[in-house]
């Protein structure tokens, strides 16, 4: 007889443990055992347990190749699910195998683990088992995680309808559920309780604003309440704000953007020219053209307006990036002035709020939800279809995957639908959203989701007082030189990138269903070497992680006060300068109701949930030899690090940019 001592971990969540009865069997490559029940005195499979068990097998399996874990009825106890982190079995011989799960078994069946060491389809071809083992899991997940189309034109999406229909791996654990749900109730119910909610009248001063959120205010957003006029504010949000990857170099000025330097040389000084400060690198432009033909909507029968503005802004020798000159349409004419910082100063702000309102709708629709969640989402489809558990790139990548499923469902069946907040509270509503996305969809590249390529390509890798460049390179590196160690231990040879069937199909269905097969994105369809693989892998967990976090967690800071993000507008763009009032721009900016109903969303959106994993901790062993365990410990090294780094040269910041801090950046889009 050979003894094995077993030992199961149940997970630390709520609801984790199970009343059911759990039997296991063993799988080496001299036999298979029987069906045993791990059965010890009192409780077993409570929450947080690590529970040991002697199995008497009738002679040595030699080295496990997977383990079959069995969850059957006991005596009257209804279904239930368990949450099963790991087991581990140790031989007679003092040899330890482990076998990474953290994964829900609902209702009865039977789970089958493989050994932890990470293996690619090359590695598994001497043994038929093990392969058919890889054929059916992901046979499995396809059927589980079918593609749908939400809209046309979108990249593809999880075929559910509502979260309830998600698997139980991919749902938010039940603690989440709850502090998600309960400080939206908390925000809504603080907005009623000062009559706000439901008021469609316009904001009578810019004091009332200060009303709202007043128990919920951030050192940002009191610095916002403050500056949000001044034109360097302006300039600033653009290199540190939520929307950090829209400025770029403008070495011409557009034809359909007719700015002179006669018209700002009251800016630039005498001693220098629109022309010269172009050819020193010191001019930059953003352009919304995207927007152009997007239609708007109607609120409480109201028309709404949106623009395609153009804004020019230059790099003065303060450091500064200071609007120059703002056209709010795309074709110039009479009726399109070009504003500038010299016109009379509600004129002037009333087309800087133009060019805010234009901001909001690219950066949450196609930078956020575009770029990091329904992109992010086709990676984690792609890579669950694909890649069987004991691949090197689903360990490597499954943490950066958690919980995207649950947080996009909820998206699109609360946040997306028809009569949800874009219909009741921006100026495209429902219908002008799901064009702008799919636009952004057919423009979107696989270079702008590079950082390094990004910048280069936008000539902004040398701006100064570009935090958001400065510390997502920092973040870039280290997960490049992550990834780079963790596919280095699987990849000898460009070749194995090449031939490995599952990491072929991966790429493939990423290109396909993400890309929608567009070439002209530059996405691959296939890796030909490992440095390819490697530059993918980053984009992805850059993406999932430390971009999100720019474009996300600063939601509520930058729009609290309301007329510096404003979602809507009321009135059409003026036609002539010389008629902008503070009270005209009142009866423009978004009433009441909507200010609330938006601000509700992005209090819950902005902020920490629990069950929170910080960029580079790994609590799930899904790797278990040691050399990737070598690399997680020195990313984590180089993230300390650059904390530090952040925190340090915040101090003397007037403004801290703290979004791309890996201490409080999540390892996956949860929020």
């Amino acid at each position: 007889m050979a003894t094995y001592k077993v030992q199961v971990a149940t997970g630390d969540y709520m609801l984790a443990g199970t009343y059911s009865s759990i039997s296991i069997t063993l799988v080496g490559t001299q036999g298979e055992s029987t069906k045993h029940r791990l059965d010890n005195l009192g409780k077993d499979f409570v929450r947080g347990a690590v529970d040991e068990y002697q199995l008497s097998i009738e002679e040595d399996l030699g080295p496990l190749l997977l383990i079959r874990l069995h969850k059957e009825p006991y005596l009257f106890f209804p279904k239930d699910s368990w949450f099963c982190s790991y087991v581990r079995v140790t031989s007679p011989q003092g040899e330890t195998w482990h076998f990474p799960s953290y994964q829900w078994l609902e209702g009865y069946g039977t789970l089958t683990l493989r050994e932890g060491t990470a293996k690619k389809v090359s590695d598994d071809l001497s043994n038929p088992q093990l392969l058919e083992l890889r054929k059916e899991e992901l046979k499995k997940q396809q059927e589980i995680y079918s593609y749908g189309e939400y809209a046309p034109g979108w990249p593809r999406c999880h075929n559910v309808s509502k979260v309830e229909e998600l698997n139980a791996n991919s749902q938010y654990l039940f603690s989440m559920t709850t502090v998600f749900a309960m400080r939206a109730v908390k925000s809504e119910f603080e907005l009623r309780l000062k009559g706000f909610s439901n008021l469609r009248d316009s904001w009578q001063n810019l004091e009332d604003l200060r009303k709202v959120f007043w128990f919920n205010k951030t050192p940002v957003s009191e610095y916002v309440t403050e500056h949000w006029m001044e034109d360097d504010f302006f300039g600033y949000q653009y290199l540190n704000g939520v929307n950090p990857v829209m400025i770029q170099k403008c070495t011409k000025i557009p034809d359909n953007f007719p700015v002179t330097n006669e018209m700002v040389a009251g800016c630039l000084g005498t001693s220098t020219t629109l022309q010269e400060e172009m050819q020193k690198g010191n001019i930059f432009i953003v352009d919304y053209k995207i927007l152009d033909g997007i239609p708007t909507c109607e609120i409480e029968g109201k028309p709404q307006y949106i623009t395609a503005p153009l804004c020019l802004l230059h790099l003065n020798s303060n450091g500064q990036m200071m609007p120059l000159a703002i056209q709010l349409k795309q074709t110039p004419g009479s009726g399109n002035p070009i504003f500038l910082p010299t016109d009379r100063k509600w004129d002037w702000n009333l087309a800087k709020i133009w060019v805010r309102l234009a901001n909001f709708h690219v950066h949450e629709v196609n930078t956020h939800l575009l770029e990091a969640h329904f992109l992010g989402e086709v990676y984690a489809m792609a890579t669950l279809h694909q890649l069987p558990m004991c691949h090197p790139i689903y360990k490597l990548l499954i943490p950066h995957t958690r919980y995207i499923f649950h947080i996009n469902t909820l998206a699109r069946t609360n946040l997306l639908k028809a009569g949800g907040l874009l219909d009741t509270s921006t100026a495209t509503g429902r219908d002008g959203m799901l064009q702008l996305l799919a636009r952004g969809t057919q423009v979107t590249k696989y270079s702008s989701l590079c950082l390094p390529d990004d910048l280069e390509e936008r000539g902004v890798a040398n701006v100064p007082n570009y935090y958001y460049r400065d510390d997502g390179m920092k973040i870039w590196t280290a997960i490049n030189k992550f990834v780079s160690g963790i596919v280095g231990v699987y990849y000898k040879s460009d070749s194995e990138v090449k031939n490995d069937p599952e990491l072929q199909a991966w790429i493939d269905e990423i290109f396909t269903e993400a890309f929608l097969g567009r070439e002209s994105s530059g996405a691959p369809s296939s890796l030909e070497t490992a440095a390819e693989l490697i530059k993918f892998l980053t984009m992805i967990i850059f993406c999932c992680s430390a971009r999100h976090a720019a474009v996300n967690s600063g939601q509520f800071d930058f729009a609290t006060w309301m007329p510096n993000t404003p979602a809507t507008l009321r009135q059409p763009p003026p036609k002539v300068k010389g008629t902008a009032t503070l009270e005209s721009i009142l009866d423009t900016l978004p009433d009441i109701s909507s200010t609330c109903a938006l601000l509700v969303v992005l209090s819950v959106v902005s902020y920490e949930l629990a069950d929170l994993r910080r960029l580079g901790h790994y609590p799930d062993e899904h790797f278990s030899e040691e050399e990737p365990k070598r690399h997680m410990a020195a990313f984590q090294a180089s993230l300390a690090l650059i904390s530090k780094e952040i925190e340090e040269r915040n101090w003397a910041l007037p403004l801290a940019y703290n979004y791309m801090n890996p201490a409080v950046v999540e390892n996956s889009i949860t929020v």
